[in-house]
């Protein structure tokens, strides 16, 4: 089987998948062309905003946030609830588990906790001013700016939104040229909630475009937020030097995952599997580079290629798949140089996973599940960020060595995992990381923690956000996802998050139900 979808492959007919036209990138110059992922099915097109057009969306954004600012704490917890309400309704159709979860862990920690951050905070005056009071006032900046990737367009819209809007300001927001069509799907839900409370129409705003827009947005707005590159970030932080507003930078990441000696192998692999195909790998705090403990190793490696080998990867509308496609254009290509660049430096291909029923019209959009064995640190996919459904693994012998194998990347530092036993010296590794550890991923626990931080260091940026921890893989969703898979994912979302009692209840009861089920873990009669 290739590794990427190629010409002289025999496939079946399936009329739902379309070439790209030849003028569909080309021609967008005055318009965002939107493409379905998976079959490069032409969707439509918004228009790419020139410069007066963004600082006047500001403006507009502008003016409701002073109206906005006078609101009462009250109607700001109404909107929040609303937020959750309407996500929770529609999370059927969404179908995007980790960051509906995500989403609805943010918005109830805003509701429970968010007015307390915002209180004043008295501090000590000194010895010298011991007869005064001091304290810290906390007031909205105005308009924050917010320029989000395309790999998450619900989570990457409301992460910023969420925060913006309950600490008293308005947003707007730049989707990417890549997600525009997805993104101002959700902006619905958004409206839907602010027309619903009577909040200003324009507190939050999506703006479509390409580097104009991008450049106006910095410059019009009291605060920039950035999730991409690190070399646009570079160029947004250069922009925003010229008016000196504030700026939050979520860049690349090469996650290093670490799994040490003493670990359950088969409970780590699962893991594993979803750290690295979670998005189809397109995920910046995903893990891109592994290291096992060498008395593990072999049973590791058989344990992933096992589960890898039970992946399938296909159109979602076309049947019952593990994995979707890759997004961008042409990156399957790249990510099939990262795997023969391996290759012709001695690596080899031990599991990968298969493709469905593509049909011989299909795109080259899909790249089967790839781990390799016999890695070091001078191929191309142990250095350069992959965004890709590859797993490399190499092994370790000591701490030092993996923390010394981890730290070895140049310049960025996102996050990373390890696994060990709790019991046995939980911290012996962390002081030795140069990396910031964002994700610490211990046995036996399944935590989101949204008063921790999440963000990077180096290239990989700065300024945190609310991250999600998560270190047991339910049976439902393991790989190969049963057929379950979904209904177990929603109903764990209502449980947890559920707007009263009696639906968080019935959530619960089914969410055991499929829990107890037998084989809830298979996928019987999925298409492959």
């Amino acid at each position: 089987m290739p590794l990427t979808l190629r010409k002289g492959i025999k496939r079946k007919r399936t009329a739902s998948f379309i070439f790209l036209r030849e003028e569909g990138r080309s021609s967008q110059i005055k318009k965002v062309q939107c493409y379905e992922p998976a079959t490069m099915k032409y969707l439509g097109f918004f228009p790419a905003l020139s410069s007066s057009e963004v600082h006047d969306r500001v403006e507009q954004a502008r003016k409701a946030q002073k109206i906005w600012a006078k609101n009462t704490l009250s109607n700001t917890k109404s909107l929040y609830a609303k937020y959750l309400h309407v996500t929770l309704e529609r999370q059927w159709w969404m179908r995007l588990w980790e960051k509906i979860m995500t989403t609805c862990e943010k918005i109830t920690w805003l509701l429970s906790e968010g007015e307390k951050w915002l209180k004043p905070e008295y501090r000590s005056s000194g010895r010298a001013m011991f007869f005064k009071k001091s304290r810290v006032e906390f007031h909205p900046l105005g308009v924050i700016g917010a320029i989000v990737s395309w790999n998450y367009p619900f989570h990457n819209i409301f992460n910023p939104m969420l925060a913006a809007v309950f600490s008293g300001n308005s947003i707007v927001i730049k989707v990417s040229e890549n997600a525009s069509w997805s993104g101002l799907f959700y902006f619905r839900i958004i409206q839907a909630a602010l027309a619903a409370v009577g909040a200003p129409e324009n507190l939050v705003d999506i703006i479509t475009g390409f580097a104009e827009a991008g450049e106006a947005l910095v410059s019009s707005v009291d605060k920039i937020i950035f999730v991409g590159s690190p070399g646009v970030g570079k160029m947004i932080m250069s922009n925003a030097s010229d008016t000196l507003i504030p700026v939050t930078l979520e860049l690349g990441g090469k996650d290093s995952f670490i799994v040490c000696e003493d670990v359950d192998v088969s409970h780590v692999a699962q893991i594993a599997v979803r750290a690295v195909l979670q998005s189809s790998g397109q995920n910046c705090a995903g893990a891109e580079r592994f290291y096992v403990h060498r008395d593990i190793y072999s049973s590791f490696v058989s344990e992933v290629a096992k589960i890898i080998k039970s992946v399938s990867a296909g159109p979602p509308f076309a049947g019952r798949y593990d994995m979707g496609a890759i997004c961008l254009q042409e990156h399957s290509d790249k990510l099939q140089n990262f795997v023969n660049d391996a290759l012709n430096k001695g690596a080899e291909i031990v599991a990968r996973g298969s493709f469905g029923h593509l049909g011989e019209g299909a795109v080259d959009q899909f790249f089967p599940p790839t781990v390799l064995v016999n890695v070091n640190h001078t191929m191309k996919l142990m250095q350069e960020e992959t965004f890709g459904p590859i797993m490399p693994l190499m092994k370790f012998s000591t701490d030092e060595e993996a923390v010394k194998l981890a730290n070895d990347f140049r310049n960025t530092g996102l996050g990373c995992a390890v696994f060990l036993v709790v019991s046995a010296e939980p911290e012996r590794l962390l002081p030795r990381y140069i990396v910031e550890l964002q994700l610490l991923m211990t046995l036996h626990q399944i935590t989101c923690v949204s008063p921790c931080h999440f963000g990077g260091v180096k290239d990989s940026g700065f300024g945190r956000w609310w991250p999600y921890i998560k270190t047991t893989i339910p049976k439902p969703i393991q790989y190969p996802v049963g057929e379950n898979g979904f209904e177990f994912q929603q109903s764990l979302v209502e449980a947890l998050y559920g707007l009263n009692i009696w639906d968080r209840l019935q959530a619960l009861i089914n969410v055991l139900k499929i829990l107890s089920e037998k084989n809830s873990g298979s996928s019987k009669g999925r298409k492959d």
